[in-house]
């Protein structure tokens, strides 16, 4: 008796039924997919262990008025925006881990996978951005 009541409530709202299935797989798609090939998540702890211990390099991809609110000591600040354009300045960085950061930690990753594409082999993204940063007592410059 109940499948039949739920047939009728497909037959009858068919848009519905598809808005419902389109939301619960992105859901899914976005649970499962993880982080991107060769970026690795690194805790702000972490990311001042690896910049002290292993000259890492923090690659800011905010934009530059953001940057110049408070972004952290010795980071290059090159918009993700701008970031193919740009590419070849970081050629310098190549052999060194790379710490790509933003403001909540969802586009240092997109930004990351770049540096992965663009052949870069030590590329992290600093989880929760600078919000997580700022939030573990840790200091920024605005110099």
């Amino acid at each position: 008796m109940q499948v039949d009541r739920l047939q009728e409530f497909f037959s009858n709202h068919p848009g519905l039924c598809l808005a419902f299935i389109a939301i619960l797989g992105g859901i899914a798609w976005t649970f499962f997919q993880g982080p991107p090939r060769g970026v690795r998540k690194l805790s702000p702890m972490d990311a001042t262990r690896l910049i002290n211990h292993e000259d890492a390099v923090i690659i800011d991809v905010r934009t530059d008025g953001e940057f110049r609110q408070g972004h952290i000591v010795n980071a290059v600040n090159i918009p993700e925006s701008q970031l193919g354009d740009r590419l070849g300045k970081l050629g310098k960085y190549r052999g060194r881990p790379v710490i790509t950061t933003c403001r909540a930690g969802q586009i240092s990753v997109k930004a990351g996978s770049r540096l992965v594409a663009d052949g870069f082999e030590q590329v992290y993204s600093l989880n929760g951005g600078i919000l997580a940063w700022e939030g573990a007592s840790l200091p920024l410059t605005k110099k």
